[in-house]
């Protein structure tokens, strides 16, 4: 979410979407700033403003009632996060706030069944932060919050184009060029779209034709890196828990879960990585029916030895 305010008085000119079509379009009186990033809480008092803003469209303005609220948060929050944020809630008007980790609520809301004893991987990609889950028995087994977004995907684009084009464009920009052409697997047919930015050698206005093979281009390395963190917590992943995860796929949810052809660059991705999973189950079972053979052997050796004895 984004605020827009007087940069002098600090008084609040725009909320959400409204300060969001701000982004880029601000006078140097005025700044569009995002209170949170990377599910971090940079500033206090915005913060607070923001989710009074929207407890009060929800509600509306009640003077004695206070609503109980349920808010969930990113994986590796610690104690003090959750106490500041709890205290904002109240500042903005909740009666009480049930905090609840975010994988588990993607999970309720894209109707996984948490509660059976089957292992559910969600990957809950957000502007700022993706949380990377498995789920059992209602409960987190092993979990990751990656400093990976929409936006790292976007300032990805900007470099790409400021690199290849010397091309400098603004985040809504680079925004709508992932949105609209942007792929996480090539495409098929190309696209194309016409974007307009400033030169950085002549410093002037500049029209050009961007490509969707570029884009994907672009955002290659953090998809590879989100790619990645989705791996490592398959790593740590219980044997049993891992094999349903393999069986049932991975649920994709947030805003950054709309990239095209991202589900297919996960799972096949992930199709190698099982691969690799099964032989190091494959070598685990071989070790394991290795050392029952040779303490047979050792046992039969011993048993043989005694009865010579005798």
């Amino acid at each position: 979410a984004v605020v827009a305010l007087e940069r002098d008085t600090r008084s609040i000119r725009a909320i959400g979407t409204e300060a969001h079509r701000m982004i880029g379009r601000t006078p140097s009186s005025i700044a569009a700033l995002r209170p949170l990033r990377e599910g971090m809480v940079s500033d206090f008092e915005l913060t607070s403003s923001m989710l009074h803003y929207f407890v009060t469209q929800v509600i509306g303005k009640r003077m004695f009632a206070r609503p109980r609220a349920v808010l969930s948060l990113p994986s590796g929050v610690n104690e003090m996060e959750k106490r500041s944020i709890s205290a904002i809630m109240f500042e903005a008007g909740a009666r009480r706030t049930q905090l609840l980790d975010r994988p588990v609520a993607a999970a309720i809301g894209a109707g996984i069944n948490i509660t059976d004893a089957y292992g559910s991987m969600i990957v809950d990609i957000g502007a700022g932060m993706t949380d990377i889950a498995v789920l059992s028995l209602g409960r987190v087994i092993v979990s990751d919050a990656a400093k990976l977004g929409g936006d790292h995907f976007d300032d990805a684009i900007i470099r790409y184009l400021r690199r290849k084009h010397n091309l400098l464009i603004g985040e809504r920009t680079a925004e709508e060029l992932k949105i609209n052409i942007g792929s996480a697997m090539p495409r098929a047919e190309q696209m194309y779209l016409d974007v307009t930015g400033r030169n950085l050698n002549s410093g002037l206005r500049k029209l050009m034709r961007i490509t969707s093979d570029e884009i994907y281009e672009a955002i290659d390395d953090p998809l590879t890196a989100l790619i990645e963190a989705i791996h490592a917590v398959l790593e740590h992943t219980p044997a049993e828990l891992a094999a349903d995860v393999f069986d049932n796929g991975i649920v994709l949810s947030g805003g950054g879960a709309r990239l095209s052809g991202l589900a297919d660059a996960i799972s096949t991705a992930r199709e190698t990585f099982q691969t690799k999973f099964d032989v190091k189950i494959f070598q685990m079972i071989l070790l394991i029916v290795g050392g029952l053979a040779a303490f047979m052997l050792v046992f039969s050796l011993v048993m043989f030895a005694l009865r010579r004895r005798d």
